[in-house]
């Protein structure tokens, strides 16, 4: 069964330091044939003073939000209209692509857009599942949609899928997916 060890540098909070045993403990079982139970992970910690590279000692990075965090406040943000908010969890190449095919690099595009589909729209959400890839990590947030039509009818319980890529932080990547154009054709 594997044995993980990493060094730190002293200084990470529990919640950090657990986090990463669980998402090494996950890549482990990802890639091996092995029981959660078998996957054991260590951190060991030295001393600032006692790590150098480049004969400088440094001190911890800073811990990154968990990327399902990030995409949660993203979208709490965009639901309440907060468009600085949301943008500021937002990559500089950031670019979405909504059901039809529709594809915007910025928020603004698709506030405008959805002016012409709803005149309100809330996400209930489900599920969050974060995985690794070489992007960044996956976020995936599953969920229904209830809103206000243009005509004033409200909708409730449509399916969506959301798919995001952070990467170091920022969101650069959205997918939606939606059963919207299945409850509009009947």
């Amino acid at each position: 069964m594997p044995v993980i060890q990493v060094t730190l540098i002293e200084g990470y909070d529990d919640d950090t330091r657990s986090s990463l045993c669980k998402r090494l403990t996950d890549a482990a079982r990802a890639t091996i044939a092995a029981p959660l139970d078998g996957i054991t992970v260590f951190i060991n910690e030295v001393q600032p003073h006692s790590y150098m590279r480049g004969r400088t000692t440094r001190i911890p990075g800073k811990p990154l939000p968990t990327p399902d965090s990030i995409v949660k406040s993203y979208l709490q943000a965009m639901e309440a209209r907060d468009i600085n908010k949301a943008e500021s969890f937002l990559g500089p190449d950031f670019h979405m692509t909504f059901p039809g095919g529709q594809k915007f690099t910025r928020l603004q595009e698709l506030v405008e857009w959805a002016k012409s589909r709803y005149t309100s729209v809330t996400k209930v959400f489900e599920n969050f599942d974060v995985c690794g890839s070489d992007q960044g990590s996956m976020v995936y947030c599953t969920g229904t949609l209830n809103g206000t039509w243009l005509d004033g009818t409200e909708f409730s319980s449509i399916r969506f899928i959301d798919r995001f890529i952070v990467n170091e932080g920022m969101i650069i990547k959205q997918e939606v997916w939606n059963d919207i154009g299945e409850v509009t054709s009947q």
